[in-house]
């Protein structure tokens, strides 16, 4: 696995941070150091979701509450272009993908894709608007599809040959992503009235790709390749791309064809392997296609957001662009959770923040959230370059803050009516159950101390006994809990089962 250095939040100095990838790696490969300014664009935002750089030289945004709008980069003014009262907002739904008409002076199109619910039926919407006299009218709906509390992707981007291409979550529906008479769990390509192009894989069908799980960032590089961010379950986050008629194997392949039944599906169905997956998952979002000289060092290579890790990687790809050489992050966990990224002709990148949504980190969102911050080359000798070791935690609350705390919190507190606390609860003080629950998982509603959630608890037999017995413990013997310790020999005796 790639090592990377995180930088110490005890030494940033004046908003100026520097990188380095410090892999044993040939000179021409590595990284220089850069010290990079991070200045604040807008504030004040409600879960900006996708950024565009506009024909207009301005970032036009969706914000998951429903509204869309331009933000003036250098003054940061905002102004309203619309607002779509429709929108359902709940967890992860709400206005979420965006996608402007690459020809929009004679096109004026943008192109939208956003949750509604009608009595108990949840749909998602990709609607089309013209713009006139600043503002966006005429709304034309291209396609409604079925969604769910989750898992609805919701990426758009404009394809070289002009077709709009739509990234769809399998809806929380096991069976969606390999149907491919489902829109679920795909990538579409459709033509900008909403049709399907007559040289799509299938027939008189949308589907581009399949077998995906939730898609969360999508675009084109400079190579004509279309690449993608992917949430896996408890393991495997991905980054793939996408080709005509490709599996990518979900459900019934996580990463790559590694597992004994992965390798028989994979023998007998051809599955297209991610160029990178990470486990422990990091959460991927937005992605950008940097090759500006702004930054020289970061020409070719995929620019990526995280919200559970709270950073931006860089991914540096070989020259054939199918293969990540070096990964470094910066911006760790100085601003919460990250969401979409956008690079202005210039090479300054835009990134935006995420902690108003519904599952935010501890200690976020802050007064000024959510925020829209500008990345630029800072002054050389501003700072030194800075690095430091994350410092050492027992093994239990290390593997808890990798595999549970994006959910239940760094302080067990958990998320109202999704994640249940872990204080005090039957299931924490079952020993038993609380195994079985770690092995394989839980879904849908549950009663905890009288209250209601509605959660999805992935399955972590992939881990050993003994890393499961380590996090079972740390969460009996935390949080205010004063239970007994959880040992291999149980983990081991319930998994036999």
């Amino acid at each position: 696995m790639t090592a990377v250095y995180r930088l110490a939040a005890g030494l940033i100095l004046a908003g100026m941070w520097h990188f380095r990838n410090y892999q044993n790696v040939p000179q021409r490969d590595a990284f220089v150091d850069t010290p990079l300014k991070v200045t604040t664009v807008a504030s004040g935002l409600n879960v900006p979701w996708e950024m565009i750089w506009g024909p207009d030289d301005q970032l036009w945004l969706t914000e998951q509450s429903g509204t869309i709008s331009r933000i003036n980069p250098k003054t940061g003014e905002k102004t309203l272009l619309l607002k779509i009262d429709e929108v359902y907002r709940y967890r992860s739904l709400g206005l979420l993908g965006m996608a402007i008409h690459p020809d929009f002076r004679r096109k004026p199109f943008v192109f939208v894709d956003y949750m509604c619910k009608k009595d108990s039926l949840i749909t998602t919407k990709l609607v089309r608007f013209t713009y006139k006299n600043n503002k966006l009218t005429d709304p034309k709906t291209l396609l409604e599809i079925p969604a769910h509390t989750g898992h609805n992707g919701s990426r758009l981007v404009f394809a070289p040959d002009g077709k709009l291409m739509f990234a769809t979550g399998d809806a929380i529906t096991i069976t969606n992503a390999q149907n491919t008479k489902s829109l679920n769990g795909k990538v579409l390509r459709m033509n900008m009235d909403g049709t399907a192009p007559a040289d799509n894989p299938i027939k008189g069908s949308l589907v581009w790709s399949w077998g995906h799980r939730n898609i969360q960032g999508l675009v084109y590089g400079t190579n004509g390749m279309l690449y993608a961010s992917e949430h896996g379950d408890a393991l495997e986050d991905e980054l793939n791309i996408i080709q005509k008629g490709g599996n990518y194997g979900w459900p019934k392949v996580e990463g790559f064809c590694d597992q004994p039944a992965e390798k028989q599906f994979c023998d007998s169905v051809k599955i297209i392997e991610p160029i990178k997956s990470w486990t422990p998952t990091i959460a991927p979002a937005g992605i950008a296609f940097y090759n500006n000289s702004l930054f020289p060092e970061w020409k070719n290579a995929i620019l990526l957001t995280t919200l559970k890790e709270s950073d931006l990687r860089i991914l540096k790809l070989d020259k054939t662009g199918k293969k990540i050489e070096l990964e470094t992050i910066v911006l760790d966990a100085q601003y919460g959770r990250l969401r979409d990224i956008c690079v202005a002709p210039d090479g300054s990148i835009y990134v935006s923040t995420s902690n108003r949504d519904w599952n935010p980190a501890t200690g976020f969102p802050k007064p000024a959230d959510d925020q829209i911050l500008r990345i630029t080359p800072g002054k050389k000798g501003d700072t030194e370059p800075q690095t430091a070791a994350l410092p050492a935690v027992p093994p239990g609350q290390r593997l808890y803050n990798q595999y549970c705390a994006s959910c239940h919190k760094q302080n067990g507190e958990g998320v109202a009516e999704v994640f249940p606390p872990l204080k005090g609860t039957g299931q924490v003080k079952d020993k038993e159950q609380l195994i079985q629950i770690m092995l394989k998982g839980l879904s849908g509603k549950i009663e905890v101390n009288g209250k209601s959630y509605d959660q999805h608890m992935p399955a972590m037999a992939f881990l050993t006994d003994t890393q499961l017995a380590e996090i079972a413990t740390y969460v009996r013997q935390s949080f205010g809990n004063q239970l007994d310790a959880v040992t291999e020999g149980e983990v081991k005796t319930v998994r036999s089962r």
